[in-house]
């Protein structure tokens, strides 16, 4: 906003520069090392498995979607039928109070297929969701959220913690963070050899240079693979 004002001060000719151009902000940094392997990935998925938000971990790693897009998913938001979804609000606490606001950067308003296995997750979570929904009848309260409370009210975010703590336990994954599952996703599928910029559409990264960044520093294992390919050429 700063800039902008600036800007058309320049323009109308009240300064003779936008001092604000020579901010530098620095880049964001992420920790070392904060991505799972393809096996602790599936040890996750099966401590979830029996887990009332089993959908939600199979979404977040398999799409890498951030805690206040799976919260604020709303189920037409999803198109089972054409195996997609949409993220067009984030589930976040504003003022004190829990809000559906826009995503946090226009690249995360995106539009993510559905592969088949996130398909049948979400046909099994929306069973399960009917089923909770008559027990809770009349306390019920619907906000048509995918991943809503047992009485259908929109999910605390630190609440999900309790929830993760207890499959990371399960798992045997140490001290993990629960968005980590989302560095997991970005790691993955770079690993897997998909073009940088789809998976940040995937994830809806403002800038490949993010997803470029979160890669170099959780791919231990890729780097520890070139060594050995480097040791073995020159030995």
């Amino acid at each position: 906003m700063l800039r902008n004002a600036l800007e058309s001060a320049v323009r109308e000719e009240i300064i003779a520069r936008n001092v604000a151009k020579l901010v530098r902000v620095p880049a964001p940094r992420y920790k070392i090392n904060r991505g799972l392997t393809a096996q602790q990935a599936k040890a996750t998925l099966r401590a979830a498995e029996r887990h009332r938000l089993h959908a939600l971990y199979v979404l977040a790693l398999f799409l890498g979607l951030r805690r206040g897009e799976l919260l604020g998913l709303r189920w037409q938001d999803v198109d089972l039928d054409r195996a997609k979804l949409e993220v067009v609000q984030t589930l976040q606490r504003v003022g004190g109070s829990l809000r559906l606001v826009p995503p946090k950067t226009d690249d995360s308003a995106r539009t993510v297929p559905l592969p088949p296995v996130c398909v049948d997750a979400l046909h099994e979570h929306r069973k399960r969701q009917f089923a909770e929904r008559s027990e809770a009848w009349p306390d019920w309260e619907d906000h048509v959220l995918v991943f809503p409370s047992r009485r259908g009210t929109p999910i605390e975010p630190d609440n999900l913690r309790r929830s993760w703590s207890e499959i990371r336990e399960r798992a045997g994954l140490g001290p993990t963070r629960f968005h980590d599952l989302r560095h997991t996703c970005v790691t993955l599928l770079l690993d897997l050899g998909t073009p940088p910029h789809v998976v940040q559409e995937i994830v809806g990264h403002s800038g490949i240079e993010v997803t470029m960044t979160i890669y170099a520093h959780v791919s231990l294992d890729e780097k520890r693979k070139a060594l050995r390919k480097l040791g073995k050429a020159l030995n």
